[in-house]
């Protein structure tokens, strides 16, 4: 079943065959730092601390769509990590998905306050996590030759489970309409036009069963609308506990700022997660 669900996601073959190309050129050829362009690395150390989740914290764009859940993000998206995201998710570097889902990890972790749990509408730490990326629309996933959210979403199931977290990704929605480029438009123009765009799969509900916690997660979050979203469409068809959403990366000032709110994230949080 779960491999069923991973092939809706995967787009066209021709896409399959373009992110397996890409993903072997990035392997055998020398490549710069996509973060930062230092010679003969894919990823810096400089560049891949950038990404490791030193100012972890809650994310709240202003102003904040009705019925965005609580998000986490591990990195401000700005230098290298803006880069790194751009470099993965427009330019086919495949490899990088694992450094932004060991990123994606301790912003899931965050959410737990560093435990097992991610804290929301469930109730309680144990259990396993579901992880349900945000769908690209298939013509994006084409001419990527990848799913950005779905891939990373992968690479951080798998950085969870290492870390003693129960995890899998769960792809439950899809785009029931076309929409706009995102690109370019204001947060109420993004609300309109992703109002009613998402909805859940046939069957998301067996998919997601025995999962203690859902997390919506994606690369990025700017105005909160595509989350909303997403958090609405899960809602719309009974799928939760919904425990919140998590993110790679976020402006730097949508990070909640307060007492405790937004705080460095601890070597060990770091460790086990990567």
């Amino acid at each position: 079943m779960r491999q069923r669900w991973r092939a809706l996601t995967a787009g066209s073959a021709a896409g399959l065959v373009a992110g397996f190309v890409a993903e072997l050129a990035g392997l055998v050829l020398p490549v710069d730092c996509a973060g930062c362009g230092a010679v003969r690395v894919a990823l810096c150390g400089a560049c891949r601390s950038a990404l490791s989740g030193a100012e972890v914290g809650p994310v709240r764009p202003s102003p904040g769509p009705a019925g965005l859940p609580v998000v986490h993000g591990a990195a401000a998206y700005e230098g290298a990590v803006r880069a790194v995201v751009l470099a993965h998710k427009e330019r086919g570097a495949l490899p990088l998905a694992a450094a932004l889902g060991t990123a994606l990890a301790v912003a899931v972790r965050a959410g737990a306050g560093g435990g097992g749990g991610v804290g929301g509408e469930g109730e309680g730490g144990a259990g396993e996590v579901a992880l349900v990326p945000v769908p690209s629309a298939r013509h994006r996933i084409r001419a990527r030759g990848h799913d950005p959210a779905h891939r990373i979403a992968l690479a951080a199931s798998a950085r969870l489970r290492r870390a003693g977290v129960p995890a899998r990704v769960a792809p439950v929605l899809r785009l029931r309409r076309a929409v706009a480029d995102q690109a370019g438009l204001g947060a109420a123009e993004r609300r309109e036009n992703l109002a009613g765009a998402l909805e859940a799969r046939p069957g998301a509900g067996r998919v997601t069963a025995g999962a203690a916690r859902i997390v919506i997660v994606d690369d990025l979050v700017t105005t909160g609308a595509t989350l909303a979203e997403a958090a609405r469409a899960l809602r719309a068809a009974g799928i939760g506990p919904l425990a919140g959403a998590a993110v790679v990366a976020a402006a730097a000032d949508a990070f909640v700022r307060g007492a405790g709110k937004i705080r460095s994230a601890t070597r060990t949080e770091q460790q086990t997660c990567e």
